[in-house]
């Protein structure tokens, strides 16, 4: 394996594999656990705190598997990480109960944190003048995966609701295998540390956000800009079954047509959008747009509508880019890392939160007919978050207006999902 030469390449595929293999199950889980609960609000609870344990683990053991890689190598971290997922994959398809369901997506978490040491990974192999670039295409594998995934396990989920699992646990093994035979090692024994509890500190990366100067607000606007996206993220699946009596099939293309509006807008109309409206202007139109769209999914009567939101909403996609562009300038050029690993330990941190209120107040207005506008009531929270996001960055940006910060000349970021978020739940 030594005689190889490490890639990006090698671990571009690696990654597309192991997201394509997460997001097959995002359709189904919600109504898997419906299986072993007795009513719609007992199955929107149980959700919402099987999510928020896949998301709390997940935020515990990203730094912990960094720290391990450095010690160990990338390789075998990434190689057990793949083989224990497709493990709880397996296992969720087995289950007969809701605590082994549970059980596997606690493990699960943990294991999908691989993210971290792919990224090491992209790091090792690459220059610093390509690793930006490196990083963002693997940005867009995380992108395509999840825009593949959902529709397979929506089209797999529609044949049998356990399919997707199955398939999911057989991507990890083609996963496993590829890693085993084609994907070699990329930290040389001299360059590697040994294990310090300190590293593996979740919170800790927290940390890079305090240090930014001049940009406070904006963090702050970026959270409430956050926490409802991943609000819908869970409740998507439960919020349409319930209200227009969709399946995996359905809740699986609207997914897709997400995915590609996203890839559409950050991957080829984002600079456009910058260079016509300015960063400031993006940002305010897309958390207005957003807190707009988020009522309309808590008011729309049919299903179709929920198309034309998704696609009139393009401007959220964009707007939460900005918007992290202008955090990321706000860093020196030696915390970048630090910058934008904070950030995404802060989305990680909301993600434990977000599915219990969501699912919590899912639940409460379940029994409510399909017709009745309090079916909305977590998309309601969700705009009012929104538009509590657009008043701190509008005021952020009337107070330092001229300021070097605000400057409208930041390239775009790599590519994610915009307002959807990017974990597999």
């Amino acid at each position: 394996m030594s005689e190889r030469r490490p890639a990006v390449a090698f671990v571009m595929v690696t990654l597309l594999i192991d997201v394509i293999g997460i997001g097959l199950i995002i359709p189904i889980l919600p109504i898997l656990v419906g299986e072993f609960t007795a009513s719609r609000e007992a199955q929107a609870n149980w959700y919402g705190w099987i999510a928020a344990a896949y998301g709390a683990t997940q935020f515990l053991c990203a730094p912990l598997l960094g720290a391990l890689s450095d010690r160990f190598g990338r390789r075998p971290l990434l190689l057990v990480g793949i083989a224990g997922l497709g493990a709880t994959f397996l296992v969720a398809a087995l289950a007969q109960s809701l605590g082994l369901i549970l059980l596997a997506r606690v493990l699960g978490g943990g294991l999908s944190a691989n993210f971290a040491v792919a990224q090491a990974y992209v790091a090792d192999v690459t220059t610093p003048e390509k690793r930006t670039q490196s990083l963002g295409m693997l940005g867009a594998m995380f992108g395509i995966g999840f825009v593949l995934g959902p529709m397979l396990g929506g089209l797999l989920g529609h044949v049998a609701l356990r399919l997707p699992l199955y398939a999911a646990a057989g991507m990890c093994v083609l996963n496993w295998l590829y890693g085993l035979l084609v994907l070699p090692e990329s930290l040389s024994g001299e360059r590697r540390r040994p294990f310090a509890l300190a590293r593996a500190n979740p919170l800790a990366a927290l940390s890079g956000v305090g240090r930014l100067q001049g940009v406070g607000g904006l963090v702050v606007a970026l959270a409430f800009n956050m926490f409802p996206q991943l609000m819908l993220q869970f409740t998507w699946v439960l919020y349409t079954t319930f209200k227009f009596g969709w399946g995996p099939r359905e809740t699986g293309f609207s997914l897709f047509v997400v995915g590609v509006v996203a890839v559409i807008v950050q991957g080829g109309l984002l600079g456009r959008l910058i260079s016509a409206l300015g960063e400031r202007r993006l940002i305010l139109a897309g958390l207005l747009s957003g807190a707009l769209a988020y009522a309309g999914y808590g008011l729309a009567t049919q299903g179709w509508m929920m198309y034309v939101l998704i696609c009139c909403n393009f401007l959220a996609f964009a707007s939460a880019v900005a918007l992290q562009g202008i955090v990321s300038k706000a860093a020196g050029a030696d915390a970048q890392g630090r910058t934008m690993g904070a950030l995404a330990s802060l989305n990680s941190l909301l993600g434990i939160p977000a599915p219990i209120i969501s699912n919590t107040i899912l639940g409460e207005v379940s029994h409510l007919a399909a017709s009745d506008w309090r079916v909305g009531a977590p998309f309601f929270l969700c705009s009012a978050l929104q538009a509590l996001a657009f008043v701190v960055a509008w005021r952020h940006f009337a107070a330092r207006r001229g300021a070097a910060v605000g400057s409208d000349e930041a390239p775009p970021l790599p590519l994610g999902r915009g307002g959807w978020g990017e974990r597999g739940r």
